[in-house]
C-alpha cells in the first residue's frame, strides 16, 4: 500500500513527513500547529492518524520501516490522541452514568448494548437498501474489517491470567481456528470481492468518512496505549456484543439483493460466532481484568461506551447519505 493523498494541513505534514528522506532530522521541519475545534469529525486529523497508527501495522510500502518511531510523527500522534480521546470522555459521559456501584462490569456493558439509541442501520439494510447503499456500507467498513482483530492483538501481552486466555480464545477464532481462509479478514475481503469491489487492505483509505476512519483509529487508540487496556476491552466486548444479530440482518439484505452466496459468508460467521464471543468478552475478559484491577472498571464501561457511540455516528452518517431525512434517522426495530 502506498502513503493515501493528503485531504489537509495535518494529513499533508504527515505525509510529507513519511515521505521524505529518512537520514533528514525531523527536527528540522516546521511543526505542525493543530487548529481549534473537535477531531472526531475532522477527516484530515482523522486520516492523518490513522497514516501515523498504519505504521504500527502493515506500514507502507514507500515508507521506511523505521519511521514507525519517528519521534515528530509520535508527538503529533500524542497530540491527536488526547483530542480524541478527550472528546469521546465527553461524548460519552452520560451513557457512563451512574458510576459503578454493585452492579458488575458485564451486566452493565451487555446493558449498554441493549440500551443504546443508536440508529437501526443494519434493518435498513436487510429490508431498504438498495446494491449501491449495500457496497457503500460495505466499503465504508472495508477500513476496519480487513484489519479485524488487529488492534485487540497488541492488547495481549498488557494483560494476565484469565483476563489474557478468554482474549486469546476469543482472536484464535477471529483468526480462523488455525485455517488461513477462515481468517475473519480474508472472509470480508471475499465479501468485497463477491460484490465487485476491491478486496485490497487500504484500497478505499483515500474514500471512506472521517467517522469511519474514527472507528478504526479508536480501536488503535485504545491498543496501543497500555494505561487504555480498560478501554481497550471494554469496546471489544461492546464491539462483540452488537455484532450479531446486526450481522444476520446485514446477510439477509445481501441474499434480498441476490447478491452472490459468497458475500455473505462472513455476515453469517458472525451470527454464531459473536453470539458466543460476547459472554466470553463481557464476563471472561471484562469480568477478570475488572476483578483483578477494579482501578479499570470505569475505563471499560468508557470503551464500551465509545465503541457504541462511534456505531451510532457511523449509522446516523450513512442512513443521512441515503435517506432524504435529517440525521439522526432511526428505523423502526424489528424483533431479532
Amino acid at each position: 500500500m502506498k502513503v493515501p493523498e493528503a485531504c489537509g494541513p495535518v494529513s499533508r505534514w504527515v505525509r510529507a513527513a513519511l515521505l521524505r528522506d529518512e537520514a533528514r532530522d525531523h527536527r528540522e521541519d516546521a511543526p505542525i500547529v493543530l487548529a481549534d475545534g473537535p477531531v472526531l469529525r475532522n477527516r484530515d486529523a482523522q486520516l492523518a492518524l490513522w497514516m501515523i497508527y498504519e505504521l504500527c501495522y502493515r506500514g507502507f510500502d514507500d515508507v521506511a520501516a523505521a519511521r514507525e518511531w519517528d519521534l515528530g510523527l509520535i508527538e503529533l500522534r500524542l497530540e491527536l490522541e488526547g483530542r480524541l480521546e478527550g472528546e469521546l470522555r465527553e461524548a460519552t459521559r452520560e451513557s457512563r452514568m451512574p458510576a459503578l456501584d454493585g452492579e458488575s462490569v458485564p451486566v452493565r456493558i451487555l446493558t449498554l448494548v441493549e440500551a443504546y439509541p443508536f440508529p437501526k442501520l443494519s434493518a435498513y439494510l436487510r429490508r431498504e437498501a438498495t446494491a449501491e447503499e449495500m457496497t457503500d456500507f460495505l466499503r465504508e467498513r472495508s477500513i476496519q474489517q480487513l484489519k479485524e482483530s488487529d488492534p485487540q492483538s497488541f492488547i495481549l501481552p498488557r494483560l494476565d491470567g484469565a483476563a489474557k486466555v478468554a482474549l486469546a480464545e476469543i482472536q484464535y477464532d477471529e483468526y480462523g481456528g488455525g485455517r488461513p481462509e477462515r481468517l475473519h479478514q480474508t472472509l470480508y475481503a471475499a465479501t468485497l470481492e463477491a460484490v465487485g469491489l476491491d478486496p485490497t487492505y487500504g484500497a478505499y483509505i483515500d474514500e471512506v468518512s472521517a467517522v469511519s476512519l474514527a472507528g478504526a483509529n479508536v480501536m488503535s487508540l485504545f491498543a496501543l496505549n497500555r494505561r487504555l487496556r480498560g478501554a481497550a476491552v471494554g469496546h471489544f466486548a461492546a464491539f462483540e456484543a452488537s455484532s450479531s444479530v446486526p450481522s444476520r440482518r446485514i446477510a439477509a439484505g445481501l441474499e434480498r439483493l441476490g447478491m452472490p452466496e459468497q458475500a455473505a459468508l462472513y455476515f453469517h460467521e458472525h451470527v454464531e460466532a459473536d453470539s458466543v464471543h460476547e459472554q466470553v468478552a463481557a464476563h471472561d475478559l471484562c469480568g477478570a481484568l475488572v476483578r483483578d484491577h477494579p482501578e479499570l472498571a470505569d475505563d471499560v464501561i468508557f470503551g464500551a461506551a465509545s465503541a457504541l457511540a462511534l456505531d451510532a455516528l457511523s449509522a446516523e452518517e450513512l442512513l443521512a447519505r441515503w435517506v432524504d431525512r435529517p440525521a439522526p434517522f432511526a428505523v423502526e426495530q424489528e424483533a431479532s
